[in-house]
């Protein structure tokens, strides 16, 4: 039996059969392409998700997906007693790449995360400190395990599952003041997102970064990078991290790492690595032949490809002309981001839900983050000409909501019409508009919204 290319049963079967823990679109996908996903009627989506900076690669690129066919033809699965030959070389691919010395796979962000956690507690207690508690940012998101919901500090995530694994202490986001207040001698770690994904794309500060290096130097506290979301080209280098010329203590990745396939890792140093001893830690599933099989293909992929340059191309241009629809649009309050994780907020009068499900409407696919912001996560093998079909379908959204800005917005706020200017004159004596008139107010006013051609020029420069 196969339900694939029937919507309304696949609607159904979801409805009586799975956890309803998600909120859905209408729509199901039978196949993509590039950085296109078609659904069971045939039409054709522009992704400008990714799967959530999952799909790397975007849909069935040729070198990946012959990766894992090619795997699962040999071994899919193979547990953790014997030696995996891909898990070790996808092992040495991540240590060349960055900071590290040694990895830990898992299987998906939050474990990875679960694993940093244990390893900052553990580094410790096997040198007999009692040092356990990690500082983590207000508005993050870690995961979804019990351990990684009491690293998140945004309380809709922790309530439904109190009492929350203790240890955790919250301060806001690129506020080093408070930083430095919330240390103790029993601080373990510090563990940031260096963008905040899930909270609307907010990036750390450059500086705020490099003064909590120099805070976790001089206090012994070991630095954790979250780069779930931000690490393998997101931002425009490997590693996020990269930006900010500061490495971190550990490291965890996941989504992009596989292009799809399930995968999560933990990196770190080989001091840090004294943490755990065999028997400390494991996972059924990590580093198994199928999935370091694909996590290999990414990384030769986007070194061979020469991925990041084109990362690098296309943010440019994403960032340019979201610069132009911002100074065109009121209701753009803020572009964000870094590379190709973007953040589009706008004010109260568009809605997140909204403008996500007018994209859809439209044939794109974003994420909304809250009410008001919108997140970009596409495929790191888009094309300029891609993003350029998103900024026209957001400009053409924005035009039918709101009409561009122009230069008589502000006249017409500043100077006051006739009839405003007749009701002034009545509640001074009826002083005689015609006086006004003399003044050259009214004509000025009647001359500024006259004179449209400033209009069409603006609309054609931007």
């Amino acid at each position: 039996m196969s339900i694939e290319n029937d919507l309304s049963l696949i609607q159904d079967y979801d409805k009586n059969y799975c956890l309803q823990v998600f909120n859905l679109l209408p729509v199901a996908f039978t196949k993509g392409k590039g950085c296109y996903l078609y659904d069971t009627e045939g039409r054709k989506y522009l992704d400008m998700i990714g799967g959530i900076a999952v799909n790397c690669l975007g849909y069935a690129h040729p070198k990946l997906t012959s990766a894992i066919c090619s795997q699962a033809k040999n071994i899919i699965h193979a547990c953790n007693y014997y030696y995996i030959p891909q898990k070790s070389e996808l092992a040495y691919r991540l240590c060349r790449a960055s900071f590290a010395d040694k990895v830990f796979f898992c299987n998906s962000g939050a474990e990875a995360n679960e694993a940093a956690i244990k390893l900052a507690r553990s580094y410790f207690y096997y040198k007999d400190l009692n040092k356990y508690e990690i500082i983590t940012a207000t508005m993050s998101f870690h995961g979804r395990t019990m351990g990684t919901v009491a690293a998140t500090g945004q309380e809709k995530f922790q309530m439904p599952f109190a009492p929350n694994l203790p240890g955790f202490v919250y301060v806001p986001y690129n506020d080093i003041d408070a930083m430095i207040k919330a240390v103790t001698p029993k601080t373990a770690a510090i563990m940031l997102e260096l963008i905040q994904g899930e909270s609307g794309v907010h990036p750390a500060d450059l500086e705020y970064i490099q003064a909590i290096k120099k805070l976790c130097v001089e206090k012994g506290i070991l630095l954790i990078f979250d780069e779930v979301q931000t690490g393998v080209g997101r931002t425009g280098k490997m590693f996020c991290y990269q930006n900010y010329g500061v490495q971190p203590d550990i490291m965890t990745l996941a989504k992009g790492l596989g292009g799809g396939v399930p995968i999560g890792a933990m990196l770190t140093t080989n001091a840090i690595a004294t943490g755990m001893k065999p028997g400390d830690h494991g996972s059924t599933f990590g580093g198994n032949p199928l999935a370091c099989a694909a996590g290999n293909a990414v990384l030769e992929t986007i070194e061979e490809d020469n991925i990041i340059d084109n990362v690098r191309e296309v943010s440019e241009e994403l960032f340019d002309k979201l610069g132009k629809l911002r100074a065109k649009y009121n209701c753009i309050r803020s572009v964000r981001g870094k590379g190709l994780l973007i953040g589009i907020e706008f004010d109260d009068t568009i809605t997140a839900q909204g403008m996500r499900e007018q994209l859809f409407s439209m044939g794109i696919l974003v994420s909304a983050i809250g009410k008001s912001t919108i997140r970009l996560a596409p495929p790191l093998i888009i094309t300029k000409a891609q993003a350029n079909q998103f900024i026209k379908a957001l400009d053409k959204i924005l035009k039918n909501v709101q009409g561009p800005k122009n230069v008589f917005d502000k006249l017409k706020d500043a100077i006051p019409s006739k009839k405003q200017i007749k009701e002034k004159a009545s509640s001074v004596n009826n002083a005689k508009i015609d006086k006004l008139d003399q003044l050259g107010l009214t004509a000025e006013k009647e001359k500024a919204l006259t004179d449209g051609k400033d209009i069409d020029i603006i609309d054609n420069d931007d």
